[in-house]
């Protein structure tokens, strides 16, 4: 019977370590077959490897090459000496640019491992002597395991650089939303990010949640966001946490995908935008309301940039008290000069139809009727409180500005 070969680790005997020398050297004479036989079994046994460039495929026979080369001076070398972990990652892949990680999943990476080692035992019996197979193919199996632990670090790695570097340039494309920077380049970032050309996108911002990293926050609201079919952009700034969402024409219902991942207090939402080249209008109105957000403590959350005018023009937004100017009571006054009085009186009574209409000389139904025409032109509602103050703004507001212009 053959003697039992020595194990891999540990002191080897002269004879032992002269016979793994000469079974190395035959394998080292046979690496160029092995490799185009490797090679040819891809193109039958790997679907995906046909369908790679031919630069893509010449980098991966050169993984192959590198990968049966390697094993040849590791099973060769003395114990102790042999590479492993990221030396070994270094010796199989470092021939092979690191884009090609982005090319070739982790899960093809195994295939081809699983597929080289396939044909360097089919032809160890044919290689070396009969008595130092059984050391061969126990190497081989050894060596296929650091060699599929090497190409995990190696991935694991590539995503970490990679997940760093989207989170930068995510910042970055948030940023420049925020300083309304948009330009070709801001959406080259965003495409490079995965961002749809969205016709319809909205800015959400709040508190950012405390004693959570930004990489899990930014993971669950993306998830949130696919789940509901948006695109999510995310960035913290300071202490707010902004996302902008791409999908969805009702920006209320986007925003509630995702309102649980803010912290405690208020969550605005901005207008809609039409694209990426617009947004920072969502977000400038998005940060003017949340500045204001304060005076209106029973908020709803999510609320809109609009449906905090009020707050937003008594903290001096300029954008809020033009669009109650131009939005609310100019086409009051364009109209028919009795709606404006009807609002005054309506409001100098208190609220009272009867008060109101007493004081016009009309019937109470009158000053329903004209109250509802004001409800039709300006999408607020004088008996409800909160389009009540809105109203009263904009009539302060339009007569001052009328008051300038003459």
């Amino acid at each position: 019977m053959t003697a039992t070969t020595p194990p891999l680790h540990g002191e080897e005997e002269p004879v032992a370590r002269a016979r793994r020398l000469r079974s190395a050297e035959a394998l080292q004479r046979a690496t160029g077959r092995l490799s185009t036989a490797a090679t040819a079994r891809m193109d039958t046994a790997l679907p995906w490897f046909g369908d790679l460039t031919a630069e893509d495929r010449s980098w991966v026979g050169l993984i192959v090459q590198a990968g049966i080369r390697g094993f040849t001076q590791w099973y060769g070398g003395a114990p102790g000496t042999r590479v492993e972990g990221a030396d070994l990652a270094a010796s199989v892949f470092g021939a092979a640019p690191r884009a090609l990680a982005g090319i070739i999943t982790l899960r093809q990476t195994v295939d081809l491992i699983r597929l080289s080692i396939e044909v360097v035992e089919e032809n160890v019996d044919d290689l070396v002597e009969p008595e130092d197979a059984p050391d061969v193919h126990h190497a081989v199996s050894r060596y296929a395991r650091e060699v599929a632990f090497a190409t995990a670090e190696v991935y694991a790695r590539a995503a970490e650089q990679r997940g760093a570097w989207d989170a930068r340039l995510e910042a970055l494309v948030v940023d420049a939303v925020l300083r309304a920077e948009t330009d070709e380049s801001l959406l080259s970032r965003a495409s490079a990010l995965g961002w749809g050309g969205h016709e319809a996108l909205t800015v959400v911002l709040g508190p950012a949640p405390a004693r959570r990293t930004e990489t899990d926050v930014f993971d669950d609201v993306r998830r949130r966001a696919r789940a509901a079919g948006l695109d999510a952009l995310c960035a913290v700034q300071g202490e707010l946490l902004v996302v902008v969402l791409g999908g969805s024409s009702d920006p209320r219902a986007a925003a509630a995908s995702v309102v649980g991942m803010f912290a405690h207090g208020s969550v605005v939402v901005g207008p809609v935008a039409e694209d990426l080249s617009g947004a920072h209008v969502s977000a400038g109105a998005a940060l003017a309301a949340y500045r204001a957000a304060a005076g209106w403590p029973d908020a709803p959350r999510p609320v809109l940039s609009s449906e905090l005018l009020p707050e937003r023009a008594l903290a001096g937004d300029d954008d809020a008290r033009d669009h109650l100017v131009s939005q609310v009571y100019e086409p009051l006054a364009h109209a028919r000069a009795t709606l404006i009085e009807t609002l005054s009186a309506y409001f100098g009574a208190g609220g009272s139809l009867e008060a109101a209409a007493r004081e016009l000389f009309v019937h109470p139904n009158t000053v329903r009727y004209r109250l509802r025409q004001v409800a039709d032109l300006t999408g607020y509602t004088a008996t409800r409180p909160r389009d009540a103050l809105t109203l009263q703004l904009a009539l302060v507001l339009g007569r001052q500005a009328a008051a300038a212009e003459q």
